[in-house]
């Protein structure tokens, strides 16, 4: 990832030979007295001046970093919109920067290595990271602060690298062969993949992309949705980073035509996080997927997901229930499994058995019996299913309805006195009792057994910290009167939310209870138009109302609930 570098722009043209001092003058940080009686001090103390201004609270380390930067001309950066890349990071041990004070944070292009330092005029430690790195070094002027900080986030790093490693050699007394291989080759390679992964888990990405491009690697987080630059990986690692991740997912590394999965896990702060792994060869070469299943702290309830009162007042009827289907339905990412946790965690009680079959287990839940898919041992969602049926549950959640028998099963384990929870992948909740209908699921089937359907999406939350009122027209955001401005805000960014101006994602909402009136229109193979109308009518509130409440509320923008209604 290149490093866009900026200077401080100062009011007097930067000239060779210009003191420290001068510097600070001229930049307004320090009047002449000052220095002058600060530079008399230093010279009879024998000390540096710049010490002195900060031990007597004259500057502080940023401001002496700016006038650094100014008197050589170099570039600036603080640690509140610097974002290091990690693969620049491992390329010198930690050690070996901390005697230099100094750290790689980026490339200005192939050939060139941009460098944070507090003090640019130590050539032995360029000529060094030059001989170490075998690359061109650019540096660039941080705080004496933020160098440390950059410091003790690598030395933590490195740490991490040794918990999993530990990890890993525990499990390899259990499952010898994969987690032996996975732990023997403890080189920079290894520490540079379980940083990547380390430092999306961080950031709380929810997938690290690691696509081949002209012979590198382009490495990309998928943060809030959206993916966002992390690391360029050269030439000479790309081939060992990709067979890096197949030996940590137990995958062939000598397979590079077809397409693998795969899934490793990794320590991270005393617990573990899962990570599953999608190999996909390209014309470019072999491009890397890893989804990363951080539990954290376990589910959300809906309110907190972002569940208005009225719709969730709607699920929680139909949870209350002891049998039928409720179903959470939107594409890929949209928070699906999630909202069943937090529908789990509503009805979970001692007096009630609960079981899943899941693919993967994201969250583990207390008092719940899970299941894994494991299809190469041949337990998929269909016999998985089936055995849950015949082990006496009162509550069955599925993952995934993904084929007509394990929507058949469920539908039918509903009818017979269980609640089932399940997903499905329709656009709207009118749409889905088509779709089970696609599937082969006879239409009296859905209309008997399915209570309640909630379709989704996910969109930005608002920065809170650097979000900006605008008004508009009452009828932009749904109002009816358009002859009063409303207030909403709009994104700007600050060093809280990585300059995007969103942190975090709520969802939207669309809960459709299945009333004597629609059950007959699913018979009829009524169209999902004429259900989305009587469901309306009936108080269902659709995903674009949702939306826009959520924009008079401040808590989005109009441009993510674009983005994610279509």
């Amino acid at each position: 990832m290149a490093i866009d570098v900026f200077a401080h722009e100062a009011t007097v043209r930067a000239r060779p030979g210009r003191l420290l001092g001068d510097v600070l003058v001229d930049l307004g940080f320090c009047d002449r007295p000052t220095v002058e009686s600060i530079v008399r001090d230093a010279r009879a103390a024998s000390r540096p001046m710049q010490h002195l201004l900060i031990e007597r609270g004259l500057i502080d380390s940023s401001q002496l970093a700016l006038a650094v930067a100014e008197r050589f001309g170099l570039g600036y950066m603080s640690l509140d919109n610097l974002h290091p890349d990690i693969a620049a990071m491992q390329l010198v041990p930690e050690p070996t920067l901390r005697r230099l004070q100094a750290v790689p944070v980026g490339f200005r292009d192939q050939a060139t290595l941009i460098v944070a330092m507090s003090n640019p005029t130590n050539v032995l430690a360029l000529d060094d990271l030059t001989m170490l790195t075998d690359l061109r070094v650019e540096p660039i002027v941080v705080s004496r602060d933020d160098l440390e900080v950059l410091l003790l986030r690598l030395g933590r790093l490195e740490r991490e690298f040794v918990q999993s490693d530990d990890a890993e050699a525990e499990a390899a007394a259990l499952e010898p062969t994969p987690a032996l291989e996975a732990s023997a080759d403890d080189d920079p390679t290894a520490k540079l993949v379980r940083s990547l992964v380390s430092q999306a888990i961080q950031l709380g990405a929810s997938d690290v992309h690691f696509d081949p491009d002209d012979g590198d690697l382009q490495v990309r987080y998928r943060i809030d949705g959206i993916m966002a630059p992390a690391a360029r990986i050269p030439r000479r690692q790309a081939g060992r980073v990709i067979s890096r991740i197949k030996i940590l997912s137990d995958l062939d590394i000598a397979e590079r035509r077809l397409p693998q999965d795969g899934r490793t896990s990794l320590a991270l702060d005393g617990r573990r996080v899962d990570v599953r792994v999608t190999i996909v060869p390209l014309v470019d070469g072999e491009s890397a997927v890893m989804r990363i299943l951080d539990p954290g702290d376990g589910p959300l309830s809906l309110g907190e997901l972002g569940m208005g009162d009225a719709d969730r007042a709607r699920v929680d009827k139909a949870l209350r229930r002891s049998h039928g289907a409720i179903l959470a339905t939107g594409p890929t990412g949209s928070g699906k499994s999630t909202s069943l946790y937090a529908s789990v965690a509503v009805v979970s009680s001692p007096e009630k058995t609960i079981m899943t079959i899941e693919d993967p287990v994201e969250y583990r839940l207390p008092g719940v019996k899970q299941m894994q898919v494991f299809e190469r041992a041949g337990l998929t969602f269909q016999t998985g299913l089936r055995a849950i049926v015949r082990a006496d549950p009162d509550i069955i959640m599925v993952g995934e309805m993904r084929d007509r028998e394990s929507a058949r099963i469920a539908i039918e384990a509903a009818l017979t006195g269980h609640l089932v929870l399940s997903t499905l992948h329709t656009n709207s909740a009118p749409a889905t009792p088509a779709r089970l209908i696609e599937m082969g699921v006879e239409p009296y089937l859905v209309a008997s057994a399915v209570d309640c359907i909630l379709a989704q999406r996910l969109a930005r939350r608002l920065c809170t910290h650097c979000r900006l009122p605008v008004r508009v027209p009452g009828s932009v955001v749904g109002l009816p009167d358009d002859r009063h401005e409303v207030q909403i805000y709009e994104p700007e960014g600050c060093h809280r939310c990585r300059e995007t101006g969103y942190r975090g994602r709520i969802g939207l909402f669309e809960v459709m209870t299945v009333t004597d009136e629609i059950r007959a229109l699913i018979v009829a193979h009524a169209p999902a138009v004429k259900l989305a109308k009587v469901a309306i009518e009936q108080g269902m509130r659709t995903l674009l109302d949702d939306g826009l409440e959520k924009v008079r509320s401040g808590q989005t923008t109009l441009a993510e609930i674009s983005r994610v209604t279509g």
